[in-house]
């Protein structure tokens, strides 16, 4: 029984090293960030995504592949034509 506890947590450790690569760009400093914003549909179906420190929203389309939010269809608060997201984007600091 205890071989295969052990068989079992050394199998999660190896599938923990398999991570999704993080938005383009220098790095500083890297960190989760929870949060709930709004957004108007324009781009196509929201996957995940953050705000960087330059003020814009950074999302991720369905290929893995980070976009920076030119046409600012996201957004922080509420508004009429905006729907409720949230998640758990990867923050980068630039």
């Amino acid at each position: 029984m205890k071989v295969k506890v052990v068989m079992m947590c050394a199998g999660l450790l190896m599938l923990s090293a398999c991570a999704e690569p993080g938005p383009p760009g220098p790095t500083v400093g890297v960190n989760f960030d929870y949060y709930d914003g709004y957004y108007d549909g324009y781009y196509g179906p929201f996957y995940d995504g953050y705000w960087g420190d330059d003020g814009m929203f950074w999302y991720r389309d369905g290929s893995n592949n980070w976009h920076r939010d030119e046409g600012h269809h996201f957004n922080h608060t509420a508004a009429n034509g905006l729907n409720h997201v949230h998640g758990t984007g990867m923050h980068r600091e630039h």
